[in-house]
């Protein structure tokens, strides 16, 4: 029997309660596997994803700061990442606004978390001065300093952020809202207006990838930046501007060459691409789990900078960045 392929109107029409809609982190083991992918990456183990030598460093810190992120998750007790009220969950679902936005007022108790985060990194300190002036830093900040940075962090602003200090105010509003995306009853959860943001807590996907087993199987999902929280979105549709006409995609060919055509899995130059579009002339990295098992949207966007150059070159500009890296406005 031979199986028609749908068109993306027909997959939107289904039953929605056939292909899972959200998929929320699970925040005991996010930050753990997280890690383990960032020093893979590092270790320039993973085909399709070539990592230099510089970028290899950093990602052993970023490696480090996610696990600093785990065990704080741990650590810190369970009243520290409570959810809002049950009516105002509810009030925000009945009106498609995200439960949990990451616009307006936040917990002040998110600043307990990002003090967790820099004492669980000072050992490391103790052996990278760089680090440790950069913890400096960050603990001489004042609250208000704090709260302007988490609110340019939030917003995905380079104007008055320190491009050094942003992953670690970002790492913190990371484990503030997984922790909290994680509690929530995702079949309550609906999806917003626009289908480019996250529909728990409205940031934007940093990545998207196509997911495998049960359900998920073979479809695309877009990756929070914030809360982790994935939803679906279907496949050859820009993730910025929503059309199709003018979709494509791009990338790295592996050093050793063209796969071979008989082994359809495990193809290097599938595992990650960024897909295109001439529509808005913007791009967003898509991983395939069907070609690397251990996909994590945001450790290998993090790590496939490559990719952004080629892309780059083209003219195409990222529609969203990645919160454990920044850029001054230079």
């Amino acid at each position: 029997m031979v199986q028609r392929l749908l068109e993306p109107g027909e997959i939107e029409a289904l039953d929605h309660t056939s292909i899972p809609r959200l998929l929320l982190p699970d925040a005991r083991s996010l930050f753990t596997t997280r890690a383990a992918r960032l020093r893979q990456l590092a270790g320039n183990q993973i085909k399709g994803i070539p990592v230099g030598e510089t970028l290899s460093g950093y990602l052993n810190l970023m490696a480090a700061l996610v696990d600093a992120q785990a065990a704080v998750l741990r650590t810190l007790p369970p009243d520290t990442f409570a959810l809002p009220d049950a009516a105002d969950i509810q009030l925000a679902i009945d009106h498609h606004m995200p439960p949990l936005p990451v616009s307006g007022q936040r917990p002040a108790v998110w600043r307990r978390v990002f003090d967790a985060i820099l004492d669980q990194l000072d050992s490391l300190a103790a052996s990278q001065p760089q680090l440790a002036v950069v913890l400096a830093e960050l603990r001489a900040l004042d609250a208000s300093e704090l709260e302007g940075c988490a609110d340019a962090v939030l917003s995905e602003l380079t104007e008055g952020v320190h491009p050094l200090h942003a992953p670690f105010v970002a790492a913190a509003l990371q484990v503030m809202w997984t922790a909290r995306a994680s509690q929530l009853n995702g079949r309550s959860v609906q999806p917003l207006v626009t289908n480019t943001l996250c529909p728990v807590c409205g940031a934007h996907p940093v990545a998207s990838a196509i997911r495998i087993g049960g359900q998920s199987q073979g479809y695309r999902y877009l990756h929070c930046s914030c809360c982790a929280s994935e939803w679906h979105m279907v496949r050859v549709k820009c993730s910025c501007c929503e059309n199709t006409s003018k979709v494509a995609y791009q990338s790295i060919e592996p050093e050793e060459g063209a796969p071979d055509p008989a082994n359809k899995a495990n193809d290097p130059s599938k595992v990650a691409r960024a897909e295109t579009c001439d529509d808005c002339h913007t791009y967003r990295k898509i991983f395939n789990q069907e070609h690397d098992l251990h996909v994590e949207p945001l450790a290998d966007d993090l790590a496939s900078l490559a990719l952004d150059l080629l892309v780059g070159e083209a003219g195409y500009s990222r529609a969203s960045g990645n919160p454990l890296l920044w850029f001054n406005a230079e």
